[in-house]
């Protein structure tokens, strides 16, 4: 049984790479924009469709807000092809993805320790796609996996994204810092983000939703940052706060910070 994907953007994503023999549910009652998925679909000339009622749907989709409308692919995803080190992506290793730089050449890297949450997850992935993140890098363990909840809460995002996933954080931590990257970690106790001036190697770490950066991580940051607030309670959610810092870091680079709402 192939991948299968939720999420009316997630799915208009993955139809545009889907290969032969994938599959797209639809109910015989579902909303009327999956006709667009539909024609999607049959441009494609790769993905059969198929017309099911919406119990075997709900049965198909295990749970999942499915809205009528359900992607079963017949090989993974590019994000999870990447997420493995394995696929066809430009970028598998943060070696490769230094070495790809220009002499001059800006970037900007975000770097998540320990995001568990998968709905976070695909939600700083969207963020990153959005502000034009170069390269997102993540731990083997402790993170969250790339499964159909990442690729749905993205919007489809997860798939444009470069990523790596390593097996030391800090070990290619200071790789980036050896080619020109300064990197900035996010905390409540750290400078105030309006006082920070980021430079065109930058590299941002957001850490776990729980306790934050490891120990270890911490102390690789060359500098560390955080968002002034004013409200009742002391703290973002994650997903929150790196759409925050990609943001202001863009701002400052001059970057195009208009976005889709």
């Amino acid at each position: 049984m192939g991948e299968k994907i939720t999420g009316y953007h997630a799915i208009e994503e993955s139809l545009k790479e889907a290969c032969a023999g994938s599959i797209l549910f639809l109910c015989k009652d579902s909303e009327k924009r999956s006709e667009r998925l539909e024609a999607l679909a049959r441009s494609t000339k790769k993905v059969a469709i198929r017309k099911i009622t919406s119990m075997e749907m709900d049965r198909m989709a295990g749970g999942a807000d499915h809205r009528g409308a359900l992607l079963e692919l017949s090989s993974p995803s590019r994000f999870r092809q990447n997420h493995s080190g394995s696929g066809s992506g430009t970028v598998t290793t943060v070696k490769d993805f230094v070495n790809g730089l220009a002499d001059g050449q800006g970037a900007l890297v975000l770097i998540l320790d320990g995001i568990t949450d998968p709905q976070n997850m695909g939600a700083i992935l969207r963020s990153a796609d959005q502000f034009s993140v170069d390269l997102v890098m993540m731990p083997e363990r402790r993170s969250a996996q790339a499964n159909e909840t990442v690729l749905r809460i993205s919007s489809g995002a997860a798939q444009y994204v470069p990523t790596a996933v390593v097996t030391n954080l800090v070990r290619e931590m200071e790789l980036l810092q050896a080619n020109n990257f300064w990197i900035y970690g996010a905390d409540m106790d750290g400078e105030n983000l309006p006082n920070v001036v980021f430079p065109a190697r930058t590299a941002i770490v957001m850490g776990s939703e729980g306790d934050g950066m490891s120990l270890l991580v911490h102390k690789r940051c060359d500098q560390i940052v955080s968002i002034p607030m004013s409200g009742h309670i002391d703290s973002l959610n994650v997903s929150v706060a790196a759409g925050i810092l990609l943001y202001e870091v863009r701002r400052q680079q001059g970057k195009s910070t208009a976005i889709k709402i």
